[in-house]
């Protein structure tokens, strides 16, 4: 049976009115009293009922950040934390705090959002990902809860979200590489139940087709994890396959995990990787990457959901972030053995 205000009044030994004041915050309540009343609402396990309270027009302006990756991995990879700056620029112009969660998988993450919309501890949330299926976009959907996403989903109806344009951007490097001269162009990339990176295999592989290429799958490897050991593995994996005289990855972090077995194996390999990371810029050789511009793709996720929030919509409910190719070393200067050593 469902917990009542009324029972955690019985509980805290107040009146009604009084646990409703608390829930609101009311400034004539006590210190003392509040925490009495809270104390109760947890040792009953009750939420207070989202939509009353958003009918009551009371907001936290708090924001709930969902993290598809463990902590030591999301420290590891630039694009999140320059993403989280723009949100956080954002947010905070506008009088919002955020909250974030990291999560292992999408049950997980799933978990963290009911945590969240129970009670209304946030406003609306954010997503930094968009899956096939996705189970956290299925539960803000039916709870009618406000979310936005980094990523395109599957379904865009009804829905916020921004992204660059992945297909086009694989798409029109594979252009480039194919203009330099490469004709055996590789691409590691990271796990297709995410859309982005569904959409850049899906642009690589018809920019082979367009310049009359063939698909050759022996030079496609898909990862688990955007890390440099999948880097490391990928390559691995493809060179033991075939040759190559280029590669795409979809992420810095892959490229860097191949460029080191790509060192190690004096292999002249052109690499371009997505991300534009700092490193990228002054590891030796430097990276050739595209900028897809995080910290744009945080700063306008955090506008739709804020300006939803607060009525000033206008009918907009996605952006499109613009991608430009950073042409450093591994592009014009291919690697060989007489090159100097980098970081890892």
């Amino acid at each position: 049976m469902r917990t009542t205000i009324k029972d955690v009044a019985k509980e805290a030994g107040v009146a009604t009115s009084t646990v409703s004041r608390v829930l609101h915050d009311h400034p004539r309540i006590s210190e003392a009293t509040k925490q009495i009343v809270h104390k109760a609402m947890e040792k009953l396990n009750y939420h207070p009922n989202m939509a009353a309270r958003s009918l009551a027009g009371k907001l936290s302006h708090t924001l709930g950040l969902i993290f598809p990756n463990d902590p030591e991995e999301l420290f590891r990879n630039p694009f999140f934390i320059q993403a989280m700056r723009g949100l956080s620029i954002y947010a905070q112009e506008h009088g919002y705090s955020i909250m974030y969660s990291f999560s292992n998988d999408e049950e997980e993450s799933v978990n963290f959002i009911k945590g969240y919309t129970r009670g209304r501890r946030v406003d609306g949330i954010i997503l930094f990902t968009s899956r096939e299926n996705d189970q956290c976009i299925r539960f803000l959907r039916e709870a009618s809860f406000p979310f936005a996403i980094i990523g395109r989903p599957q379904n865009t109806d009804g829905v916020l979200w921004v992204d660059n344009d992945n297909f086009q951007a694989t798409y029109q490097i594979v252009n480039h590489l194919i203009n330099q001269g490469h004709r055996k162009i590789g691409y590691i990339g990271g796990p297709l139940s995410f859309t982005f990176s569904k959409n850049r295999l899906e642009g690589y592989k018809q920019g082979l087709l367009t310049r009359g290429l063939a698909v050759d799958e022996n030079l496609i490897y898909e990862g688990r994890k955007f890390a440099e050991q999948t880097g490391r593995n990928g390559i691995t994996t493809l060179l033991k396959r075939t040759d190559l005289d280029a590669l795409i990855t979809t992420d810095d972090l892959l490229a860097f995990g191949a460029l080191e077995i790509i060192q190690k194996h004096a292999k002249k390999v052109a690499v371009v990787g997505f991300n534009n990371t700092l490193r990228g810029t002054y590891q030796i050789p430097s990276l050739s990457s595209i900028d897809i511009n995080p910290e744009q793709l945080g700063y306008h996720a955090a506008k739709l959901l804020i300006d939803k929030l607060e009525g000033r919509q206008n009918g907009v409910d996605h952006y499109i972030i613009p991608t430009k190719l950073i042409e450093r070393d591994t592009t014009k200067n291919l690697i060989s053995s007489e090159s100097d050593s980098f970081s890892v």
